[in-house]
């Protein structure tokens, strides 16, 4: 199962509510936080835009490929868009498979995807 969602609201803590497949041996779920430095500089948090309608799209899209490519069992993600301060979450995703190798595997490649086309991007840094 894939879920994807892009959230203006605070997303710390967020859990996904979904069932646990009985076939699942393995579960990982990576945050990705907002430092308080960018480019060395010091900045109070980011803000991120996104292309809306597009973004959600791209995301179903690379859970689905993951899934494919991976054999992963879920993937379910949450990208916060708006102004973020530093400390908090701007990304919540979560993978199960059957084995660890498969989440770790399809984590990466799933991040790195979404870095290279997703259109969300960074707009500015507040000091």
């Amino acid at each position: 199962m894939v879920s994807v969602s892009i959230s203006s609201e605070c997303i710390d803590g967020w859990s996904f509510d979904t069932s646990l497949d009985r076939h699942a041996g393995a579960e990982l779920v990576f945050t990705g936080l907002v430092r308080d430095k960018e480019e060395g500089e010091r900045i109070s948090g980011l803000v991120y835009e996104h292309y809306e309608g597009m973004a959600q799209k791209e995301l179903e899209k690379i859970g689905m490929a993951a899934v494919e490519k991976f054999g992963i069992i879920d993937l379910h993600c949450i990208h916060r868009v708006g102004a973020i301060p530093a400390g908090e979450a701007a990304i919540v995703v979560l993978v199960r498979s059957k084995h660890r190798q498969e989440v770790f595997s399809a984590m990466s490649w799933f991040m790195d995807e979404l870095k290279r086309s997703v259109p969300i991007w960074k707009v500015g840094c507040p000091k």
